[in-house]
């Protein structure tokens, strides 16, 4: 009996080990489901701050920034003092011949070798130059500064672009938002009315075909909740991407598709905004730099036509050995007057001229595209204004519909096959609604986009 209970023992110890061992290799299963994220509570404006400062197209307008501002301190060593040391101990040979010339000898003796050597020669110095005078680099440098000022720009225009793309995906996700729950209030309505036919029909005063409908319509609602549902999570997918987040976060939005969503520090006049924009704009911030920098580097490659003015100096120890090295040193002023280079000069002016009124051309266009944006925002909220008023007016008219439909079916006059028609329009009128206050939204954040400001959408 012993030996039993041992090997009883011994077997539930087996089966116990063996269960942990499959529980925790079904929890590292790749097909394992992962404990759900805690939803993130996000507001718009949270959504924006975060684009606009953390997207990936954004880090990357921030390394381009600076790789625009190391340039510029390259640009600028041309006009600091270069200084460096060096050192050699060299032990040489040659030969005599490499040098073409036959060197005589003297009669009856050997004549020289043809190889020579060794030969010491030990350096120790340090060398310094200064360029005192060059109009060419001097405006190379103020060039790349406003490359500079150029990259700020891109880098501005990037974070808007970032900060409306997360905007619009919000709004996107508050409709989908909106639809789950017109969805919902559509089962509801439909489940009572299903609840209500099969009543009906009990009482005797309704066919069979009445709740054959009433059901029907209670599966499409279902169906349309359903792929609501689905809608709002392909939503938070895409706003997620839009933060630069995992695409398996999940928000719970703070703001819905209210009256003033959307909302920013953009002016409602079309003159003053179209003002506004071009004050504000980064792209065009980024163009005009453009423009700057192709005129300076022109006068930079035009500058290279006049003199420049260097000095050089090196001090050091040089001997045939370091023991007996001496002090010696150089100093040199030099002039440089180019005369001629074949042209190349020239041919880069032109270049640079061309470049010059292709950025003017395209900084003329931007302005005029602004503007067009800036009126067709306007236009597209002054609408949506009309749209929701319209909306909801029809909205009302359908709740009213539903509610005479309804009453019309209990009391027999009709049959629910006008209760259907009734929630249909119902259903559209909602769907029109939300429509109506999402189309409204995006045409706020498109404006803020046109005037520049969609970082301060709220």
């Amino acid at each position: 009996m012993p030996d039993k209970r041992r090997l009883v023992v011994l077997a539930a110890l087996l089966a116990f080990a063996a269960g942990a061992r499959a529980v925790r290799a079904a929890d590292a299963a790749p097909g394992a489901s992962p404990a759900p994220a805690a939803a993130q509570r996000l507001t718009l404006a949270d959504a924006v701050a975060r684009a606009s400062g953390h997207a990936p197209a954004v880090t990357l307008a921030d390394l381009r920034q600076r790789e625009s501002a190391a340039r510029a301190d390259q640009s600028r060593g041309a006009l600091l003092p270069s200084l460096k040391g060096e050192v050699s101990d060299v032990d040489r040979t040659f030969n005599l011949k490499t040098f073409g010339i036959s060197f005589p000898s003297i009669p009856g003796q050997p004549g020289f070798a043809d190889l020579q050597g060794p030969v010491q020669d030990f350096e120790a110095r340090v060398k310094v130059s200064q360029t005192v005078f060059s109009a060419s680099d001097w405006m190379h440098w103020h060039a790349s500064q406003v490359g500079v000022e150029a990259s700020r720009g891109d880098r501005g225009a990037t974070g808007e672009a970032s900060a409306e793309n997360a905007a619009l995906a919000y709004l996107r996700a508050a409709r989908a938002e909106a639809l789950v729950d017109a969805r919902r209030a559509d089962v509801d309505i439909a489940e009572q009315l299903a609840g209500l036919a099969e009543s009906q029909q009990k009482a005797g005063v309704a066919p069979a075909i009445d709740v054959t409908r009433a059901r029907t319509q209670l599966a499409a609602s279902r169906v349309a909740a359903l792929s609501a549902v689905n809608t709002l999570d392909r939503a938070e997918i895409d706003l997620a991407r839009a933060l630069g987040q995992d695409p398996a976060s999940r928000f719970a939005l703070a703001d819905s598709l209210g009256e003033s969503l959307g909302a920013s520090g953009a002016p409602a006049e079309p003159e003053a905004a179209v003002a506004f924009a071009v004050a504000h704009r980064p792209d065009l911030s980024a163009e005009e730099a453009r423009l700057r920098r192709a005129r300076a580097e022109r006068g930079a490659i035009s500058a290279e036509r006049l003199p420049r003015l260097d000095v050089a100096g090196d001090w050091g120890a040089s001997g045939e050995h370091a023991a007996d090295a001496l002090n010696t040193r150089t100093v040199s002023v030099a002039l440089t007057m180019p005369l001629l280079d074949g042209g190349r000069r020239e041919g880069r002016i032109s270049e640079q001229t061309a470049l010059l009124g292709e950025s003017e051309v395209r900084a003329r266009d931007l302005r005029d595209q602004i503007a067009a944006d800036v009126r067709g925002a306007l236009l597209d909220l002054d609408t949506g204004h009309q749209q929701i008023a319209l909306a909801r007016e029809r909205l009302t008219l359908a709740d009213q519909e539903l509610a005479q439909a309804r009453e019309r079916f209990v009391n027999g006059v009709a049959g629910n096959i006008e209760v259907i028609n009734a929630q249909s329009s119902l259903i559209q009128a909602r769907d029109e609604e939300i429509a109506a206050r999402f189309a409204t939204a995006v045409a706020r954040v498109h404006l803020a986009r046109a005037a520049g400001v969609v970082q301060t959408v709220r």
